[in-house]
């Protein structure tokens, strides 16, 4: 996910936040409304807790730009949340933070991975990331007449951790943990899969989705779009057409394009095709 902007500046001064404390907070939040994203403050501690927070402040302290890397299991690393406050863009500090996080990941001797809209990923392809599959955003509005169900208690979260890892190709058991263990996340399951749907800024998301194969998580997304009355949020690689036809039929609609991109050696390899629904852009 990213937040471009033009020409780099030399005199850009990137750091790596430590502790994240009320005020600090409440700056990335202000970053992440400006942009239209939906991260909560939940997730900018997930990154603080398990990866780095970079930042670019202005001359009173304030930031203004921001980026995070987020390892993934001995090999990987996200990398996300490149936002550049809108009034502030063009003068290089998205591009700055980004080659900052890069070479966090490429000093670690990790590969690179990202989620990159269609403006981000011409940036990152000059660095040399390559598209590896394309996924869609799709939103609904609230729906009055689903019927809220009660919060599902995640189980044996080792053996969804261990699905997860085995469909993405990266061991991540301390972010699907933190992301399904908030006192507003559900785990929804089925003998074949499961799905977490967490709080966000604007609406629920769903994700990540994993199933062995496409019928279940059609049952996993049927039983979510019947209990969840709010807005919705869910990222959905692109080859999935019965996906695709139900979510249309339950309201949904396309809002956005990403394309999963890699750089470096030993590209992590998954079973993709039990990937129904990513965790998100800032999480893969």
């Amino acid at each position: 996910m990213a937040s471009t902007d033009g020409a780099l500046s030399a005199d850009v001064a990137v750091e790596a936040l430590g502790a994240l404390d009320a005020h600090t907070l409440g700056m990335l939040g202000d970053l992440v409304a400006q942009s239209g994203w939906n991260q909560t403050r939940d997730d900018w501690a997930l990154f603080a807790a398990h990866g780095t927070v970079h930042a670019v402040r202005d001359g009173s302290g304030r930031i203004v730009a921001s980026g995070a890397v987020l390892p993934m299991g001995p090999r990987g690393a996200w990398i996300s949340m490149i936002l550049v406050d809108p009034a502030l863009r063009g003068q290089g500090m998205g591009r700055a933070v980004f080659a900052h996080c890069l070479r966090q990941v490429q000093s670690a001797d990790r590969v690179a991975l990202l989620d990159a809209t269609p403006a981000g990923e011409k940036l990152y392809a000059r660095y040399g990331f390559v598209p590896l599959w394309r996924l869609t955003r799709w939103q609904r509005a609230g729906d009055a007449s689903a019927r809220r169900a009660p919060r599902s208690e995640p189980g044996p979260l080792d053996l969804l951790a261990a699905l997860d890892a085995e469909a993405l190709g990266l061991a991540r058991p301390a972010v699907l943990a933190h992301l399904a263990l908030r006192a507003d996340s559900r785990v929804v399951r089925h003998s074949q899969g499961f799905a977490v749907v967490r709080a966000g800024r604007v609406a629920r998301h769903v994700g990540p989705l994993i199933a062995t194969h496409e019928a279940a998580a059609a049952v996993l997304l049927a039983d979510i779009a019947d209990s969840e009355p709010g807005p919705l949020f869910i990222d959905v690689p692109d080859d999935r057409p019965l996906l695709r036809e139900q979510l249309a039929a339950a309201g949904f609609a396309p809002q956005r394009t990403f394309a999963r991109m890699a750089l470096g050696d030993a590209v992590p390899q998954g079973q993709t095709a039990f990937i129904h629904a990513i965790a998100g852009p800032e999480y893969g």
